[in-house]
C-alpha cells in the first residue's frame, strides 16, 4: 500500500544533514507534488520511518551517524518493499539495498522525474 499524505501526495522521507540543502530540496519536492518529511541524521530517519509510512526514502550518502548505504540496509530490514534513492555527490562502493542513485550535480528536474518514475513503478 502506498503511503500518501495531503490529498494523495506521495510521501518522501528526505535524509540530509545539510540544513540549507534539505530546506531547498524540500521546497522543490513539495512544489512538484510530493509531501516531504525531513531527517537530519540516520538515527532521526529511522525513528521517522518507524513512525510514519513513506512512499520513498531519498538520502545523502555522507550522513551524521551512518552512510546512506548503511541506512538503506537498516530500512530494508524493516520494510524491504520501500524504494531507496541515494542523492549524493559521492558514489557509494556498493548499490546493495539501493533502488537508485542520482548525483547531486544533476539538474533537479531529473531527480524529480526519477522519483516520480520510481514511485510509479513500486506503488502503482
Amino acid at each position: 500500500m502506498r503511503a500518501l499524505a495531503n490529498a494523495g501526495k506521495p510521501v518522501i522521507l528526505h535524509v540530509e544533514d545539510g540544513k540549507a540543502q534539505s530546506e531547498v530540496l524540500r521546497i522543490i519536492l513539495e512544489s512538484n507534488g510530493f509531501s516531504v518529511l525531513s531527517a537530519g541524521s540516520a538515527e532521526e530517519a529511522l525513528k521517522t520511518f518507524r513512525q510514519t509510512p513513506v512512499s520513498l526514502v531519498l538520502a545523502d550518502h555522507m550522513l551524521s551517524g551512518a552512510t546512506g548505504t548503511q541506512l538503506a540496509a537498516q530500512i530494508k530490514a524493516i520494510k524491504p518493499s520501500v524504494p531507496i534513492v541515494l542523492h549524493s555527490g559521492t558514489l557509494p562502493d556498493s548499490m546493495r539495498n539501493l533502488d537508485g542513485f542520482v548525483h547531486k550535480g544533476e539538474p533537479v528536474r531529473k531527480l524529480v522525474e526519477f522519483l516520480r518514475e520510481l514511485i510509479h513503478h513500486f506503488w502503482e
